[in-house]
This record gives structure tokens, C-alpha cells and sequence, in this order.
């Protein structure tokens, strides 16, 4: 197959562009046990037993998907002519093999995201978390050098899918501080006072409990106030607040600048859907989808490690095709840099098989 060829296909599916991801070697491709005949309504079936690509590199837009190495299994190709016009109708496979696949691109991209989904899609139908309902795990953050000259060890549980900041710790020396909720923001009460991290823009807002007083004592917190991640992520999606960054304080980016994260957060079973995107995931019980988190620096990025990942069902449209597949795992690697306006993201996936992938146009 030639490179012309296999870039004509992609552009008339995608409308993306190809070329090789090592310009010094090229692109490589092979192809076994190819077959021709007739299809129903006078257009074509083709059959590829066996495709094998290497070094491969797409572009759309601001994004690019490079691949090291792509294996198809059993492909069939439906072309139909409509009217005199040739068009590409079904593209489905048996198995898809790949390794060294990698994604990159600006984060906020609300408005092309929005335009990639479905317009029948309500508000409500177009985001789904379901396995943020199930997280299990602990995420610790270690501040060198805090606002009050120390350092500052924060470990904050998540049990079935919330956060109860009355098991948060944050341990300095000298009395430890306390983190919690209330309507104005997420804030920690040390021992100078209290200062807000993040502040709302609104509230009450979705999956959020905030912080209760004591009866007796009007300033003594009885309650620091529960975070339902599902809920809480679902809503602030809803309202088209696909950047959190505005609601940050001052101290909480300086903070960030010297934080390190860790943490793993063990994610649970069900639908995960955005514009554009509907995929289950599936394997908790397994240890599937298992996320490691770690950072040296959480103002300028975030790295999040998937060793299992596994998920089903999947569909997708962009740019008038609809992709799927009946099944996906892999090694699955998501950096979120922070390099400047916009955020940039990096999608790794390793050793990865996709059952009965299929493209068809939307």
C-alpha cells in the first residue's frame, strides 16, 4: 500500500493528514491477503486478512496521534457510489493491535469537544462519571516550604466516591492545620486563621456537604464537610466550567508551585460520557483502571498511570465519522502539563488491543 493511498483513506475519513513520525526512515506499511468483489448496491467489499503499519503520524486541527506500530486483523472495507459518487461506508476489523500510540494537544478545547458531540445530546445526557461514584484511594500532597515557613504533609482519603474532610489530615509541625468546605470554597484552618485554596463562584453547587457549626460555640466547626466526586464533577461539567483554574486563590497557586502529589485512586465500574465520547469501563474487581498519581510539582503538572486499563462498549464521533469498538486494554499513561495558557495534554497507550474496532460515517 502507498503512502498516498493509505493518506487518501485517512483524509476521506477523517479528514486527517498523514505523514511519518521518523522522517529519516519513513513510514512503513504491509499488507496480506487482500480481496476484491462486488457489494450490495453496486458498490465494493474489500478484505484484508493481515495490515501492519509502523511509524505513523496523523494531524487534525491542534492535535497529533503518532503510532509506533499498528497491527489490523481480518479488516472489511464497504464502499459504496451513490449517485456516481464513491464513499467509504463501514470499516470494521476483527482485532486492532497497537504499541507506542501517542496523543497530544491543547486541554481546552471546550468548543471544538462541543462541536464534535452530539447536538441531540442534552446538557445533562453529555456528561456522565459513573466510575467517580465507586473511587476508592488517597491522595497526598507534600508542601515544602508553606505559607507559614514549614513543611506540610496533606493526606485526603476518598472512600465510595467522596471525600469526608473530616478524615483529611494536614500535620506540621506545631498544631495541625484542618481542611474543609463551606459555601464560599474549599479552605484550610491553620493555626494564624483560615484561608481559602479554591472559592466557588456559586452556590450551592451539586455533591457538595458543606461544613457545620456547633450550637453552642459559633466559631467551633462541628463537621468539615463531604465532597461527592461524581456529583460534584458532573454538575461543574454541566455548567460549562471546563476550566477550574479561575476559582484558584492567589496562595493556592503559589502553594501548587511547591507542591508534590501522590496518591492512587482505584476507580469503579460504569459509563464515563463527554460530548463526543460514551465508554464503559469495566475490571474493578480484577484491579483494572487502578490510577497511580504523581507530580513534583502540581503547578506545573499532573501524571496519571493506568498499568491496567480496560473498558467496553465505546463510541465516538469526530468530524463526521463514528468510531467504536466491543473492547479495549491496555497500558494507558495521561500527562497534564501546565506550560502557559493553554494546558496541553499528553495520552500514551501501550500494548493495547481493541476488539472489533469499527468507523463508519455520522
Amino acid at each position: 500500500m502507498t503512502v498516498s493511498l493509505a493518506a487518501s483513506l485517512l483524509n476521506l475519513a477523517l479528514g486527517m493528514e498523514l505523514s511519518a513520525a521518523d522522517k529519516a526512515d519513513g513510514n512503513r506499511f504491509t499488507l496480506e491477503g487482500a480481496t476484491c468483489k462486488p457489494g450490495p448496491d453496486g458498490g465494493l467489499e474489500i478484505r484484508i486478512q493481515h495490515i501492519e503499519a509502523a511509524a505513523l503520524r496523523l494531524a487534525s486541527g491542534p492535535f497529533v496521534l503518532e503510532i509506533g506500530r499498528l497491527a489490523v486483523h481480518d479488516l472489511v472495507t464497504q464502499i459504496r457510489t451513490d449517485a456516481g459518487a464513491t464513499r467509504l461506508d463501514v470499516v470494521e476489523a476483527r482485532e486492532v493491535e497497537c504499541a507506542g500510540l501517542k496523543l497530544q494537544g491543547p486541554l481546552n478545547m471546550a468548543p471544538h469537544v462541543r462541536k464534535a458531540g452530539d447536538a441531540s445530546q442534552t446538557p445533562d445526557d453529555a456528561w456522565r462519571l459513573d466510575p467517580l461514584g465507586q473511587a476508592e484511594g488517597t491522595v497526598r500532597a507534600q508542601i515544602t516550604d508553606a505559607h507559614l515557613l514549614f513543611d506540610a504533609d496533606v493526606t485526603v482519603p476518598i472512600r465510595h466516591g467522596q471525600i469526608d474532610f473530616n478524615d483529611a489530615t494536614v500535620e506540621h509541625v506545631g498544631p495541625d492545620s484542618r481542611m474543609g468546605i463551606s459555601r464560599l470554597g474549599l479552605y484550610v484552618d491553620a493555626p494564624n486563621g483560615r484561608s481559602y485554596l479554591y472559592q466557588f463562584a456559586s452556590a450551592p453547587l451539586a455533591g457538595v456537604e458543606f461544613e457545620h457549626r456547633g450550637a453552642l460555640l459559633g466559631s467551633w466547626v462541628s463537621e468539615r464537610g463531604k465532597l461527592q466526586l461524581q456529583a460534584f464533577a458532573e454538575s461543574t461539567l454541566r455548567q460549562g466550567r471546563e476550566n477550574l483554574d479561575p476559582g484558584l486563590t492567589a496562595q493556592a497557586r503559589l502553594l501548587m508551585a511547591r507542591t508534590g502529589l501522590s496518591g492512587e485512586v482505584r476507580l469503579g465500574d460504569g459509563l464515563l460520557a463527554m460530548p463526543g465520547l460514551q465508554v464503559h469501563l469495566q475490571g474493578r474487581h480484577e484491579g483494572a483502571n487502578a490510577i497511580a498519581l504523581h507530580s513534583k510539582s502540581a503547578g506545573r503538572g499532573l501524571t496519571a498511570d493506568i498499568a491496567s486499563l480496560s473498558a467496553r462498549d465505546a463510541t465516538a464521533t469526530w468530524k463526521g465519522a463514528q468510531l467504536g469498538f466491543d473492547a479495549l486494554t491496555g497500558t494507558l499513561k495521561v500527562q497534564l502539563l501546565v506550560e502557559g495558557p493553554p494546558m496541553r495534554f499528553v495520552l500514551e497507550l501501550e500494548n493495547a488491543k481493541l476488539t472489533k474496532p469499527r468507523l463508519a460515517p455520522h
